[in-house]
């Protein structure tokens, strides 16, 4: 992975927006729209502020299995006031909450990462009680529409998803203060003072919380449960994360590395076992031991020669995938030649997010690969066009303002307060699991991710101090990439995973 990071791979997710005419149409076409929404008295925000509608709420129902589930949906913005008590930026919202539920109900708190990502990626790709539907392959953005989830994560917690400060339709009252937010700390707790008003608001102190972040957002959950807790005397029951940034020097480190190369090569391995229809669990598990066995210590060495480099070089080549030649020219480590170099003579590229989806080359004559990529740039920002016409017509949040799902000016902008290779989460998780003896933690990961791969987390669980009582700290794979709610048998089964952690199991 390379030592500066493009936007268009550090947006996520890990683990991530055009108009969608046919999503309008499909939602048009529902037999049972829902209600008219109810609205609260309206607001007069100062500045780009004025564009955002008053909360709007709504009664829908949803068909889970066997039974029906009720719901309220509220999409709407929590004021932040600065301290002359003039308003100084708006967060957006979408909160679900079942009907005839008790008051303790779980209460799961979602974001996704960037940073610079807004929420609709988890929101109609994974957890909302509505999904995006992008076709028979689940990749073609043309294709997409809106269909009731049965997956819905609301069937086991009520959700409260946030778009952070300058993504989605949260946005700071003054356009020059918007900065302010955009780094670690600031981020974190703008992130704990949204959720602490919408729990008072809502009288939700009595309820479990949880939160759940992806790509960069697990990260920001880890620093969002200290804030809570330093700040706002809010403790968080437990975590989950779907293909997180945890530690910035692995994720972002050397490519000369060899740590860095053996965490990466069996995501690039699971990518060769799905593409010859071998992928079993042993098979990854005896990628996952010669990454960290014979191919760290050899390529942590002076490159190996004569018959014995040979030897190495085939297996490296046969266990990623990658042409001979291009093994050999690195000397056995994984670098960005992936992208071109696995699908090279077929004249097909794959994606950072997902090293087993490939699509035609749209530059073969280049050398190198472009700094599009077919996932992020040609699949998922269709969620930001579908999310806004969800909450038009659906929701009755009704503004002139743009969605901004991939807001490139926080992600370019963002201040990593001593840069992002010492940026870390670890000790954060550690902190959260000693103090609290009943907190949880859930990692989820795509097993062909090579954004945030998956040996990076094993590698960060496995050198915590042990656990009392134990078990409390999880990691689950499943077949796909970043975006593991791509995969509808990945995002059924990361739901059904999620259901039991919420259970306590």
């Amino acid at each position: 992975m390379p030592k500066i990071f493009s936007i268009a791979r550090l947006a996520v997710a890990i683990v991530l927006a055009f108009g969608l005419a046919s999503a309008s149409a499909q939602e048009a076409a529902k037999d049972q729209p829902p209600k008219q929404p109810s609205r609260s008295e309206p607001r007069d925000p100062k500045g780009l502020l004025r564009l955002l509608p008053a909360d709007a709420v709504s009664d829908h129902s949803i068909a889970t299995g066997n039974t029906k589930l009720t719901y309220t949906a509220t999409a709407g913005t929590l004021a932040f006031y600065d301290q002359s008590g003039e308003q100084s930026a708006a967060v957006f919202y979408t909160a679900y909450i079942a009907k005839n539920s008790p008051p303790n109900r779980p209460l799961t708190f979602v974001f996704n990462g960037g940073p610079g990502a807004a929420s609709a990626f988890l929101h109609l790709g994974l957890v909302g009680p509505r999904v995006l539907d992008l076709g028979p392959q689940s990749h073609d953005a043309a294709r997409a529409e809106l269909r009731d989830n049965p997956d819905t994560w609301l069937t086991f917690t009520d959700l409260v998803l946030i778009d952070p400060i300058g993504t989605g339709w949260s946005r700071a009252a003054k356009a020059d203060d918007a900065k302010n937010f955009w780094n670690v700390r600031s981020d974190a707790d703008a992130m704990a003072k949204a959720i602490a008003l919408y729990v008072a608001k809502n009288n939700r102190t009595a309820s479990p919380k949880y939160l759940f972040g992806e790509s960069y957002g697990g990260f920001r959950a880890a620093k969002t449960a200290r804030a809570l807790q330093r700040d706002q005397g809010i403790a968080v029951n437990g975590i989950v994360m779907l293909s997180p940034l945890l530690e910035g020097w692995l994720t972002f480190g050397d490519d000369s590395s060899a740590l860095h190369a053996a965490l990466k090569l069996p995501s690039l391995a699971a990518a060769a076992l799905e593409r010859k229809n071998a992928f079993t669990p042993e098979a990854l598990a005896a990628a996952e031991k010669f990454a960290i066995t014979d191919y760290l210590t050899t390529i942590a060495g002076a490159p190996p020669q004569g018959a014995a480099g040979e030897a190495f070089y085939q297996k490296v080549a046969q266990i990623t995938g990658m042409p001979l030649d291009a093994v050999n020219k690195t000397h056995g480590f994984i670098s960005d030649d992936y992208v071109k170099g696995l699908r090279l003579a077929d004249g097909k590229i794959v994606s950072r997010y997902d090293a087993s989806f490939a699509v035609d080359d749209p530059f073969p004559e280049q050398r190198s690969s472009r700094g599009n990529d077919p996932i992020l740039d040609g699949v998922t920002r269709i969620y930001g066009g579908a999310f806004a016409s969800y909450a038009r017509n659906e929701l009755g949040f009704k503004t002139e303002m743009t969605y901004a799902l991939l807001a490139s000016d926080v992600t370019g902008g963002w201040d990593w307060k001593g840069g992002r290779y010492q940026a870390g989460a670890e000790e954060d998780l550690r902190v959260l699991l000693a103090y609290s003896p009943s907190f949880r933690l859930l990692i989820a990961h795509g097993t062909s991710d090579m954004v945030t791969p998956y040996g990076m987390t094993r590698y960060v669980l496995d050198h915590m101090p042990p656990l009392d009582p134990p078990g409390r700290a999880q990691l689950k794979l499943y077949r796909g990439g970043h975006m593991v709610y791509l995969d509808p048998a990945s995002r059924k089964a990361f739901s059904a995973d999620a259901a039991a952690f919420f259970r306590g199991e």
